[in-house]
């Protein structure tokens, strides 16, 4: 039965053949019942047989008697009865007339009266008791001709029967007795079998009773596509209240089920094809888990009774997502995903683990650690595809972070700026609570989403988008191994500055990503929800040893959204940073012209204090001569040759 785990005494009698009486079917029953059927079918023409004479002969003479007889006997009685009220009233006008005071005409009336009423009292009266008369052999008849119908009847119905019942029959129903005795000791001697049966299943059943049986008595099956039991379901009430229903769920191909209790069949609850399911802390109660619809406007929460049952029903419901169910072997189809990516990664949820292993042992040496391709899987167009290693993209043994834990806060304390300080609260639309600005805020492009954190590791290359491809295939390998299927959803702020995780309930920044530094973004070719980014920062104290770590992220279907987003803003910074150069530039140029005009302008004052200065001296040196005419200077040789030679230095000067 469905939802009911197989107990341990069940494994032991599936070797030994299990019979079901109503399981299959028994060709001598079959037989049997036809045989019955056709002598069934006689005495039922029989019996319709008797009960149409019956009908005829009996019945329609009682029910001729009842409607038309009794019927007229009824209305002369009423008739008789209301001829004699008249009659009574007739007399009593009469008896009234006046004896001193005679009115012929009234009297004549009167008795006219009288004498109508009595002649149609007589009449009625003689009609109902000849009616009365005739009942009496009508009773008769009606008495005696429906037991002759009815003997009749039976008496050709019993020569019908004579006539179907046979020898042959007669031995029929002797060996259905017979028959009916063996089947009634077999049940007997099944009845102590399977009560023996339930008392064994009781005994080795007994661990099973227990809500949270132990799981390595009772390990996880993690390559089921179908799986039905009864989960607790969440249903809100209001803004801040909720209910739990227990419903019995069930998947059928791609869809979740559920039937309530007393529900004759089940409807459908969520579509679960490419939908993510994660562990979720739900009002304090254990066991549960989320539902994400393919395009995130459908969620649904609900709780497992046991840890078993919860890691069974996540992992259905990932294989059912990835439509596993669509192959012929499903249960082998998933095993063998299962299995391939236990082969190709062996990944460390601890960060301390991946800082010890960052710093190996001197001499130490790894052996080299198989890979298996996923181009195939992931659809890459890429011609250089065949010529990449694995190896080339991801380090062999790299351990894998599951939790948001900034590299900066623990490996390089020094650079903690660089990716900005985690903990200080943010306002994801850009809007300043104080009188400062942030760069932040001040930032044109702002793009707020929904993400969950996946998962980040070192890569060995940033230059090529099967970087991001290979470290998405093995974060979920490793996450389905390794039963990790809590994420940490935040909010991603896109900005022309940085990326930021922000806490969506509390607002506070958890990570800080300068764009500058995000070198490489992709989206997953085949689930749009995945996406990730490579960040490339310094290793240590010296900027000159680069490491590029990759982040993985899942969105509500908006991958291919957030990486256009990502690319808009470092289209935006370039362009920004073009802009900044290009003005610096003019800046410079300006600066330049400037100077050269001060220089200029010196040169020009300096032109103009020597051209006053030999004007003075000229003036000064000058003899004031009169006439009659006008007044004239007259400039002797010496002068000329000392202006000549003054405007000839102007002249030098200004070439100079």
């Amino acid at each position: 039965m469905p939802g009911i785990d197989k107990l341990p005494i069940e494994e032991t009698l599936e070797d030994s053949p299990q019979r079901f009486p109503l399981g299959g079917d028994d060709e001598v029953m079959s037989s049997t019942l036809q045989q019955f059927s056709k002598v069934i079918d006689e005495l039922s023409s029989c019996h319709a047989v008797l009960s149409t004479q019956l009908a005829d002969a009996m019945m329609f003479p009682i029910t001729q008697f009842k409607e038309r007889d009794l019927k007229e006997i009824l209305t002369l009685k009423e008739v008789f009865q209301i001829a004699s009220n008249d009659h009574d009233a007739a007399i009593n006008r009469y008896s009234r007339l006046s004896k001193k005071r005679e009115n012929d005409k009234v009297k004549y009336e009167v008795t006219e009266d009288v004498y109508t009423s009595r002649k149609k009292q007589h009449q009625t009266m003689m009609h109902y008791f000849c009616a009365l008369n005739t009942l009496q052999y009508k009773k008769k008849i009606a008495l005696l001709e429906p037991l002759l119908g009815y003997m009749q009847a039976q008496i050709s119905f019993f020569k019908m029967g004579s006539e179907n019942l046979n020898e042959q029959l007669e031995e029929f129903l002797a060996n259905i007795g017979t028959s009916v005795q063996n089947v009634r000791r077999e049940m007997d001697s099944d009845i102590e079998t399977m009560q023996q049966t339930i008392e064994d299943l009781e005994v080795a059943s007994d661990p099973l009773y227990v809500p949270d049986p132990d799981p390595t008595k009772f390990p996880v099956n993690r390559n089921l596509t179908r799986k039905a039991g009864y989960l607790n379901a969440r249903n809100k009430t209001g803004l801040v209240s909720s209910t739990w229903d227990r419903q019995f769920y069930f998947t059928q191909g791609g869809n979740l089920m559920s039937q309530a209790r007393g529900d004759v069949a089940g409807g459908l609850a969520m579509d679960i094809d490419n939908c993510s399911v994660m562990a979720v802390d739900c009002e304090d109660r254990r066991y549960c888990f989320q539902i994400t619809s393919f395009d995130g406007k459908k969620s649904s929460i609900l709780q497992a009774e046991s840890k078993k049952d919860h890691e069974e029903w996540i992992c259905t419901i990932n294989n059912i997502s990835k439509q596993i169910y669509l192959s012929e072997n499903p249960e082998e189809t998933a095993a063998r995903v299962n299995q391939s990516a236990l082969e190709a990664v062996t990944p460390s949820p601890s960060f301390q683990q991946r800082h010890e292993s960052l710093r190996p042992a001197a001499g130490q040496s790894r052996p080299p650690t198989a890979r298996t391709s996923s181009s195939g899987s992931l659809g890459s167009e890429s011609t250089n595809l065949a010529a990449l290693s694995l190896d080339s993209l991801v380090a062999p043994d790299t351990p894998i972070q599951f939790d948001i834990i900034s590299p900066v806060c623990e490996d390089q304390p020094g650079q903690a700026k660089a990716f900005g300080q985690g903990g200080r609260r943010t306002n994801p639309f850009g809007e300043s609570g104080g009188s400062t600005k942030s760069e932040t805020e001040d930032s044109i492009l702002h793009q707020l989403f929904i993400v969950r954190f996946l998962g980040s590791m070192e890569v060995k290359s940033d230059d090529h988008p099967d970087v991001v491809y290979e470290t998405m295939r093995q974060i979920l390998a490793a996450r389905a191994i390794h039963n990790i299927f809590r994420m940490t959803e935040s909010h991603l702020l896109v900005t022309c500055d940085c990326l930021k995780l922000i806490d969506p309930q509390t607002q506070v920044t958890r990570l800080t990503f300068p764009l500058p530094c995000v070198v490489l973004y992709a989206t997953h070719q085949e689930n749009k929800r995945l996406f990730g980014f490579v960040l490339r920062t310094s290793s240590g104290r010296s900027e000159s040893n680069l490491s590029s770590v990759c982040y993985i992220f899942e969105s509500n279907n908006e991958g291919e959204k957030i990486c256009d987003s990502v690319g808009l803003a470092k289209q935006i910074a370039l362009h920004a940073e073009l802009d900044r150069r290009a003005s610096e530039k003019q800046k410079e140029i300006e600066r330049v012209k400037e100077k050269q005009q001060k220089e200029l302008n010196k040169q020009k004052q300096i032109e103009k204090d020597l051209e006053e200065q030999s004007r003075l001296i000229a003036a000064s040196s000058r003899p004031n001569q009169a006439s009659s005419e006008g007044q004239f200077v007259v400039l002797s040789s010496s002068q000329s040759e000392e202006s000549d030679l003054g405007e000839g230095g102007k002249k030098r000067e200004s070439e100079a």
